[in-house]
């Protein structure tokens, strides 16, 4: 990213704000600075020459005001970049969730989750030094520096020409060092998403690793990936503190040529001890800035790296596919019911989903069936919204807007987070306990108690458990969405008979309340239990290709 990159203005309207404000607080600051070395200046120089008290006390309260008046924009600023960095992630946030809802699980699922995790998460974290080290003394390079130099150039020519000379190789350091960095710097955002995808992968399939006897290479497999994330880390920080060496070392022996300038002139009485010490004690701050910007860069570069990963989703291609609409909450009419006409789903040039048309009334039960790999939770994508398909999913009622701003689902795999069970089932809405509970009953799961707290991916329910709590979210859904459509995919899959005659009659009961409810299955009792059964059968094999025929002179005597 840019020093200031035009995206972030584009994407972010509260760095806009920052701009304009934290342009007049540098103004503010560079006054106060200015005000601090004429103070002292005047101070110490009438003490020298013996002007009297009353001189004195008022050189004393200038710098005083004006020490005051620098801490004071000094904190005003840190302040304003806190909250603006604060806002900025916030709307950088909602954006990138905004166009991962858009683009649907397939695309997610191509760009990896925990990658996308730890760009939203840890990574737009770091804009806090940003904003709160790098853009300040961005914006008080751009304005301080020009105006020090320009009281010098007023007060001393030359000592505001050695700053002028001296002052380039500061950048030239910064940009030398700053190309290492930023380098390794991307290495290092890499090798840590590489890390959280690990990690997640293991943790998805730990059981799966347990049941093999697997599990401990993972455990060193994380290990190594981890010490090779630390032995970068601190390599990265070992150009961090020779750029911040080679700053300090540029910056002091530029000031040094000008102590020398002005020391000289002094002894020989060229230059008056007024504006020796007042361009004395102003060229520090000229070069201030600079330094400040080059040490806070290395701070910075881990959220200029998740900045570049956000602008990158977000200025990727619209998603294909339905465009998914807010939920109505709209009273059913009786007799509505969803169309599914000639779908069909390809991947990669392979027919994941062969052309399926059918159609669900509201009020009915209807299951999908089909033997494994045939596309029954494909179908449901595509009825979602999350699959690019062909065909067209309609409600029959033309009139009744969008058909993926009125679904309820739930998938195979629960998805619970940390939290409460009461959270995870209103997960995205308003916890109403009333409603909680009636959910939880209505999936077959009124002994779970709403207010158990689970741990990461729904630790400390059983399988069965998870995937009712998993419906009972979706039934929450329809309770308070008003929901048309409840799409669900193997409920039962992990429940005995008793349990999973209480999940089909809840599902009914939905049903009778005017919602089309399907449900994918393999299991003959929620199939018997259905009004109506689609049966999907697999796509057709592609022909083979037909071999050439032969011209009567090729062929064998």
């Amino acid at each position: 990213m840019k020093p200031l990159d035009p995206r972030l203005l584009r994407y972010a309207s509260a760095a806009r704000a920052f701009l304009v404000l934290g342009a007049v607080l540098g103004v503010l600051q560079t006054v106060s600075v200015v005000g601090v070395a004429w103070g002292a200046t005047r101070a110490v120089v009438s003490v020298v020459e013996g002007t009297g008290a009353g001189a004195t006390g008022e050189a004393l309260v200038v710098l005083a005001v004006s020490v005051v008046a620098r801490s004071a924009t000094s904190w005003a600023l840190e302040a304003v970049a806190a909250r603006t960095a604060a806002t900025v992630k916030s709307q950088l946030r909602a954006r990138v969730l905004a166009a991962v809802t858009a683009r649907g699980r397939e695309w997610v699922a191509e760009r990896g989750s925990a990658r996308l995790t730890t760009l939203v998460g840890p990574g737009l974290d770091a804009l806090d030094e940003y904003f709160s080290r790098y853009l300040p003394q961005l914006l008080l390079t751009a304005l301080a520096t020009p105006l020090i130099v320009g009281v010098m150039l007023v007060s001393d020519w030359l000592s505001a020409v050695i700053v002028l000379v001296t002052l380039p190789i500061i950048p030239l350091f910064m940009v030398l060092i700053g190309w290492t960095t930023r380098a390794a710097q991307d290495r290092q955002w890499e090798r840590l998403q590489a890390l959280a995808a690990s990690f997640l992968d293991a943790v998805e399939g730990l059981s799966t690793l347990k049941v093999f006897g697997r599990e401990r290479r993972q455990v060193e497999r994380i290990g190594r990936l981890t010490d090779d994330h630390r032995r970068h880390t601190m390599a990265v920080l070992r150009v961090s503190f020779l750029s911040g060496f080679a700053l300090e070392l540029a910056a002091s022996l530029s000031v040094a040529l000008v102590a020398v300038s002005v020391g000289i002139r002094l002894v020989d009485g060229s230059l008056a001890l007024s504006v020796g010490l007042f361009v004395l004690l102003l060229a520090p701050e000229a070069f201030l800035p600079l330094r400040q910007v080059g040490a806070a860069f290395h701070a910075a570069s881990d959220g200029v790296a998740a900045a570049e990963g956000v602008f990158a989703v977000l200025e990727e291609g619209p998603a294909t596919g339905p465009t998914p609409a807010r939920a109505t909450a709209d009273p059913v009419e009786p007799g509505d019911a969803l169309v599914v006409s000639g779908v069909s789903v390809e991947r990669g040039g392979v027919v994941s989903l062969a052309a399926t048309s059918f159609v669900a009334e509201t009020g009915r039960v209807t299951a999908v069936t089909g033997p494994s790999g045939v596309g029954k939770s494909t179908l449901l994508a595509a009825v979602r919204g999350e699959a690019p398909h062909g065909g067209e999913v309609r409600w029959r009622d033309a009139d009744r807007g969008c058909v993926v701003g009125d679904v309820a689902w739930s998938g195979q795999r629960a998805g619970l987070v940390s939290g409460t069970v009461a959270e995870n089932v209103a997960l995205g809405d308003e916890v109403d306990p009333p409603a909680v509970a009636a959910a939880l009953r209505a999936a077959g799961a009124p002994d779970v108690d709403p207010a158990l707290v689970l741990g990461a991916g729904g630790g400390g329910l059983s399988g069965g458990q998870a995937q009712r709590v998993a419906l009972a979210r979706a039934l929450y859904r329809v309770e308070r969405r008003g929901a048309r459509l409840l799409l669900v995919d193997e409920p039962s899959s992990a429940l005995d008979a008793v349990t999973e005659a209480a999940v089909v009659a809840g599902l009914r009961r939905v049903a009778a309340r005017g919602v089309a409810v399907v449900v994918v299955t393999h299991r003959a009792a929620v199939r018997d239990a259905a009004d109506d059964v689609v049966v999907l059968a697999p796509a057709p094999a592609p022909a083979p290709a037909p071999t050439p025929a032969m011209a009567p002179e090729e062929l064998p005597a």
